[in-house]
């Protein structure tokens, strides 16, 4: 008797962490993708759709989801669209894990609602954590759901922590690859262009998630993550500065025992990781070679230069809707930066004069956290000479 597929919805197929899932979908040949959700690219979609068949797709405008239609008009798969197109996609009723893989505040909405259709999530959206960690943590507790790490670190932790006693951490060792201009100074980086930015040493990844690295700002959104995640506070959480990427995070116990997941830098193990869980498969690729290796080397992460990082610890602890305030304000400066309308160092500049403009809010609700993105963002629009479209 055959054994049964599993069946998982993806959120941003047609991204890094999409198109590497399905890779990963593709070797296996024993799960079923019941829905997919995309946001522009229409010609990569309807081959994903021709491949893997879901019943449901979404495209977030409207009018690149008619394009679809009409090109897919020989296929019986329903498309929808906008944020209720998302949530369908996320709760499709036959699929048990969703992955989200979509960048933004965005996939918030989705991963609440598929956690409430208690469906498990392997999870690559960092925002649904940093800005609703406390709404997202308990609700799925209370629903009996697993969330599953995709990030390599967090899955790395996630690793770390099989079988141990989570009372008895003592910090959690969060590895940095330091990006693109690791040891460089504030000075050597007034004039960094967006082509300089992209180019990571060691990963392959979306444009914003790879300008977040070279700011050190994805290395401060995975301390909020990973406070949420494994329930540590942000003042045991430490950033350790790993130049090759072949320690993806450790764990430090109440004993001085330290554990450590390794591998090549390789995110289709952590999202096979996630979707098989607790089960290891084999994964063609790579492996680890001491023997070629022979050293790995440890750097403190420079603060001072890559400011991203010490705003988000200062963000967490002042908790409540900071949080999303870092967040958006980096979104929007991001995407000038990517633009060519803002400097490299006026990323983590945008950053901090949205945190000390904005007020508290201590626990806020899904609303309160969408309302603070919008206030974050009309207040850097207001401020700063920036076009709305």
């Amino acid at each position: 008797m055959a054994e049964r597929k599993k069946n998982i919805a993806i959120l941003g197929s047609t991204g890094s962490i999409g198109t590497q899932t399905l890779e990963v979908v593709r070797a296996n040949g024993d799960i079923k993708v019941t829905a997919l959700a995309a946001g522009s690219n229409i010609s990569l979609l309807e081959q994903q759709i021709r491949e893997f068949m879901p019943s449901i797709v979404c495209v977030w405008e409207k009018g690149r989801a008619e394009e679809l239609k009409l090109a897919i008009s020989d296929l019986p798969v329903k498309v929808v669209t906008g944020m209720e197109g998302l949530i369908e996609v996320a709760i499709e009723p036959k699929s048990e894990l969703l992955v989200t893989a979509v960048v933004g505040m965005i996939g918030i909405c989705p991963t609440i609602e598929a956690i409430k259709a208690g469906k498990d999530i392997a999870l690559a959206n960092k925002e649904t954590l940093v800005t609703a960690g406390h709404v997202i943590m308990p609700l799925a507790k209370e629903k009996g759901v697993q969330i599953l790490p995709v990030d390599s670190e967090h899955s790395a932790i996630f690793q770390c922590l099989n079988g141990e006693n989570r009372l008895q951490i003592e910090k959690i060792l969060l590895t940095a690859s330091g990006g693109p201009f690791l040891g460089k100074k504030k000075e050597q980086l007034f004039d960094i262009t967006p082509e300089q930015a992209l180019k990571h040493p060691n990963w392959s990844m979306g444009k914003k998630i790879t300008i977040d690295s070279a700011t050190m700002v994805n290395k401060g959104l995975e301390v909020m993550e990973a406070k949420w995640l494994f329930g540590v506070e942000v003042e045991n959480i430490q950033v350790v500065v790993q130049p090759k990427s072949i320690i993806h995070s450790m764990v430090e116990w109440k004993d001085g025992a330290v554990i450590a997941q390794l591998g090549t830098p390789d995110m289709k193990l952590p999202i096979q990781y996630a979707l098989y869980y607790p089960e290891r498969r084999f994964l063609a690729g790579e492996r680890l070679d001491f023997w070629k290796l022979s050293e790995i080397t440890f750097e403190k992460p420079d603060i001072e230069t890559f400011q991203g990082l010490a705003l988000a610890y200062q963000a967490m602890k002042q908790g409540g809707s900071m949080p999303t305030v870092f967040n958006a304000a980096n979104e929007l400066a991001v995407s000038e930066f990517l633009k060519g309308k803002l400097s490299f160092l006026g990323i983590t500049e945008w950053i901090k004069e949205a945190i000390q403009a904005h007020k508290t809010i201590k626990n806020p609700t899904v609303d309160e956290i969408l309302e603070t993105e919008q206030w974050t963002r009309e207040w850097i629009l207001s401020n700063y000479s920036i076009s709305r479209n």
